[in-house]
């Protein structure tokens, strides 16, 4: 959106919508504010198609980042530590993550291998690899072929991608900054 549009659209209502409100005053806050919608409703939704696609592979009624976690954990066909998991999810909500675990362990889909605080790791048992094998089948053949059915769109997501991990380090940064400043 150009600067010319919001003078237009927040000057006169009625030529278009007003996104101003507290946290989009000028040009930059509205389309930051807007991709942050954006990237809400794009986290919701692909929390639930996770969750749909996982169901139709098997019973284990799972969140959209406890199927993360089961699908990173199979990556690369390597076991993985919870310090990986963290870093690879960008979380430091290390219980949220073991409860997690505890649950993929439980449906039978993780193994828990090795001892000590250093020396445990996760990977996949052979029901996780089925259940991730038939999971990437249904992925292909409703996510992929649609995102497939919209010309141009592959170059989009490339884009797309770059741009969030760029935010993704921005928001890192900006944490640091307002966590060093915060008041009482």
């Amino acid at each position: 959106m150009t600067k010319k549009t919001l003078e237009t659209q927040s000057n006169t209502p009625e030529q278009g919508l007003d996104y101003r409100w507290h946290l989009a005053q000028s040009t930059v806050e509205v389309e930051t504010t807007e991709l942050e919608f954006a990237l809400m409703r794009a986290f919701e939704g692909f929390g639930r198609w996770q969750s749909e696609c996982l169901a139709n592979v098997c019973d284990l009624a799972a969140t959209g980042p406890e199927n993360s976690l089961l699908h990173i954990i199979r990556m690369n066909e390597r076991p993985k530590s919870i310090k990986d998991l963290a870093r690879m999810t960008n979380r430091d909500d290390v219980p949220n993550i073991q409860y997690s675990l505890r649950k993929l362990i439980g449906a039978g889909l993780v193994m828990r291998k090795g001892a000590g605080r250093s020396g445990v790791t996760y990977e996949v048992t052979e029901e996780g690899r089925r259940v991730t094998e038939d999971y990437g089948r249904v992925r292909r053949r409703l996510l992929i072929a649609a995102i497939e059915g919209v010309p141009g769109f592959a170059q989009r997501l490339d884009e797309a991608s770059r741009t969030l991990n760029l935010l993704s380090g921005i928001y890192e940064e900006v944490a640091r900054v307002a966590a060093t400043h915060r008041r009482g």
